[in-house]
């Protein structure tokens, strides 16, 4: 703001002396109109030289490192980190060296081929956003616009890293991540305490896995370096040597009076007036970017993991209180078991006692039983001997009965037949008894025996 107040100032001083004030107004919209055609002109020219040099997509890069950093597993996440690593480091060398070197390098090599297929070359490869516009971006400022690293990151949480991974991602943290090595070593050493609780963390009381792993996520995320502003602070370093060096040009002209016209004047002051302009646009834009969570944000983070931590301890405070409770209970169950169980014990003596007596007794019991069954059936089958024996008899008496009775019957009817004759003989006696009958037959008697 300063180096823009001061750049007014002497615009208006200027037009102080020859109505300046109008003409930067005119000149300044169409600096407007200029700019837009410009803009539009720029953007088709800046298309036909990324399609010409192969440039690379922004979002489809960010896309492959983001699911190659979720879906990688065992070996594969080894060598991914090897990639990711190697080509981190020959852009820190590239970024060691100067800008001029840096530019040639890249376009020289812009048509490389893919990361993937070829990892010694990969950092030599430019990458452009078409939406956003702006400059070309290098690996290492797409790898930190992604989310890779919290990707990785949280793959390790989930599956412990070996010994070498564990190397590898500190020296990315080395590269991609502010707060110096005691920090880096600090994050590293969380993850694995992370992932070691995680690994036996099955059963969710109060919270989910799935937002732990966000808050680690956003922990990394506010942790890393944003390319953003490394370029926002060259490019504002780059705006002030030019102001300091419009500074000592105006110092100079002032020196030598005469030398310079007013056009000239006028267009330093109109250059001062952007050159303050984007500067200050580019502190804008710094002041309000930034990574991870804002502090507001991560303090309720923390408040709430501070709640959930103290309610789950005094969860597990009132848990072990109960589980002590139920210890004595316990105690006090088996010492009245203990008690039941030596009363039970006598009583099952006396028991078992009076089962031998009884089963004693029950034996005594069948064996006369079975006597008892012997005699029984001995005195059955004499019965059905017996009734055997008097079924034939009836049935002997019963046919001795009907052949009499059919002897009876037949010696009524002789008899009956013997009465009628004797009747009738009878009659026949009475009738030859009478007297005049015996005369007759008496002679006739006689006259026969002379």
């Amino acid at each position: 703001m300063s180096w823009l107040s001061k750049a007014v100032s002497k615009a208006v001083e200027v037009g102080n002396k020859n109505n300046l004030t109008r003409t930067v107004k005119n000149y300044a919209d169409s600096v407007v109109h200029q700019a837009g055609q410009a803009v539009a002109g720029g953007a088709k020219i800046l298309q036909e030289r990324i399609s010409a040099r192969n440039f690379r997509s922004v979002k489809q890069t960010i896309k492959r490192l983001e699911e190659a950093a979720v879906s990688c597993r065992g070996n594969e996440r080894t060598h991914l980190l090897k990639r990711w690593l190697a080509v981190l480091k020959e852009i820190e060398k590239l970024s060691d060296g100067s800008s001029e070197d840096k530019q040639s390098t890249l376009e020289q090599n812009s048509a490389s081929d893919e990361l993937k297929d070829s990892p010694r070359k990969p950092s030599m490869v430019l990458y452009y956003d078409l939406d956003l516009g702006g400059e070309p971006m290098n690996f290492h400022d797409v790898f930190l616009q992604s989310q890779a690293l919290e990707g990785i990151t949280l793959s390790m949480i989930l599956e412990a890293p070996t010994e070498e991974e564990v190397s590898l991602l500190l020296e990315m943290f080395g590269l991609c991540l502010t707060g110096g090595k005691e920090v880096h070593n600090a994050v590293l050493s969380s993850i694995l305490d992370l992932s070691k609780a995680l690994s036996s963390y099955e059963d969710e009381v109060l919270v989910k896995r799935e937002e732990l792993l966000q808050f680690a996520q956003g922990a990394i995320s506010g942790l890393k370096i944003n390319a953003d502003i490394g370029r926002i602070n060259t490019e504002a370093s780059r705006l002030k040597g030019k102001l300091d060096e419009m500074a000592a040009s105006q110092k100079l002209s002032e020196v030598c009076e005469g030398t310079m016209s007013e056009m000239i004047e006028f267009k330093e002051a109109l250059a001062q007036i952007r050159a303050c302009s984007k500067l200050e646009a580019l502190l804008l834009k710094k002041k309000v970017l930034n990574n991870g969570d804002s502090p507001e944000i991560h303090a309720q983070k923390v408040d709430k993991l501070k709640v959930l931590s103290e309610s789950l301890t005094s969860s597990s405070v009132k848990s072990e209180k109960r589980i002590s409770e139920h210890r004595s209970q316990k105690a006090e169950a088996l010492k009245v078991r203990v008690t039941k169980a030596d009363e039970a014990s006598e009583r099952e003596k006396e028991l078992a006692s009076e089962i031998s007596e009884l089963e004693r007794q029950r034996d005594d019991l069948e064996a006369q039983l079975k006597k008892v069954n012997i005699s029984l059936a001995a005195a059955n089958a004499r019965l059905r001997n017996a009734r055997e024996e008097r079924d034939q008899f009836e049935e002997a008496n019963d046919q001795i009965v009907a052949h009499l009775k059919t002897k009876e019957d037949e010696l009524s009817k002789s008899v009956a037949s013997c009465r009628i004759e004797a009747d009738v003989l009878s009659t026949w006696l009475n009738f030859w008894k009478i007297p005049g009958f015996s005369n007759a037959i008496c002679r006739n008697e006689g006259e026969r025996g002379q």
